[in-house]
């Protein structure tokens, strides 16, 4: 039988990372880290979410006030920690707290922190749109964090990281900079579209507390460890190029005291390190985008 090339995304070629330009982050560092806070909001009685205990029929009071309880009280207990290490924030936001819950966006504006589109709600998936709807909510999105928040976002996370084939295009042709939907890389790439420039910068689906804790049932303590150990090899590995580890986590779930607590270990860590550049996802792309 005849072998035949294997449909492609076509949005980036292959490149060994062995085998790459050699650069330096702002002030020589070589290691780039950042969180990726995601605070979400989700519709009740409807539409998807993450879930504590097995999905019950709508309205699943269990599993909507577990996630609620992130914005109540999980997003300012994080806050502290943050606060605490001095450790800016990519916040990655649903447009739908600004009419829920506004006061906790402004707690990261006053920060200074980055504002990342996330959507309207997590409890839709954009991947399931026309492309004249995926296009809208583009636009929405951009536009009301710009009007609420006073800087229009620069990056895009998709919620539940679901894209149509035309994503990256609609994320460039509608002016975001930059893309988290892709794990591929340790690296920012840039991606082809068919109109405008648009960049990859990693956003981890290991380090991330919904795959980890959530799906393969990891301990809170377990997780901190990986934050830690994975921090440490890529340090050492950032001695030959620059890389980038993002830590993506979400206040329902790390939010919890005894999870927080070895959150904060793990963040302690990291922050005592010399030589490690701690900063957003939008910075990133402001060097590499030059």
């Amino acid at each position: 039988m005849a072998q035949r090339p294997l449909k492609s995304h076509g949005r980036y070629d292959y490149s060994a990372i062995t085998r790459r330009k050699d650069y330096d982050w702002p002030r020589g560092r070589r290691l780039a880290v950042y969180v990726g806070f995601n605070i979400e909001h989700f519709e009740f009685g409807a539409g998807h979410g993450a879930c504590l205990g097995p999905k019950c029929p709508e309205p699943d009071v269990l599993n909507y006030s577990w996630r609620d309880y992130g914005n109540r009280v999980g997003v300012w207990r994080c806050l502290e920690v943050f606060d605490a290490l001095k450790l800016p924030v990519g916040v990655l936001i649903n447009t739908a707290l600004y009419d829920y819950c506004p006061e906790v966006i402004e707690a990261f504006v006053k920060r200074g922190d980055e504002l990342i589109g996330h959507g309207h709600t997590n409890a839709e998936r954009q991947g399931e749109m026309s492309a004249e709807d995926e296009r809208a909510l583009l636009v929405a999105c951009r536009d009301r964090i710009k009007k609420e928040s006073a800087t229009a976002p620069r990056g895009w996370l998709s919620p539940w990281i679901s894209e149509s084939p035309s994503t990256p295009d609609l994320l460039a042709e509608t002016g975001y900079k930059y893309t988290l939907n892709w794990c591929h890389d340790d690296q920012p790439i840039k991606l082809d579209t068919k109109k405008g420039e648009l960049w990859s910068i990693p956003y981890p689906q290991e380090l991330n507390d919904i795959p980890m804790i959530v799906a393969r049932q990891m301990d809170a303590r377990d997780f901190a460890d990986m934050i830690v150990d994975n921090f440490d090899e890529m340090r050492a590995q950032a001695k030959h190029q620059p890389l980038v580890m993002g830590i993506a986590l979400h206040p329902y779930i790390v939010g919890q005291p005894y999870r927080l607590r070895h959150l904060r270990r793990a963040l302690n860590h990291l922050a005592k390190a010399n030589n490690v550049w701690f900063t957003t996802p939008g910075k990133i792309w402001e060097v590499v985008a030059k």
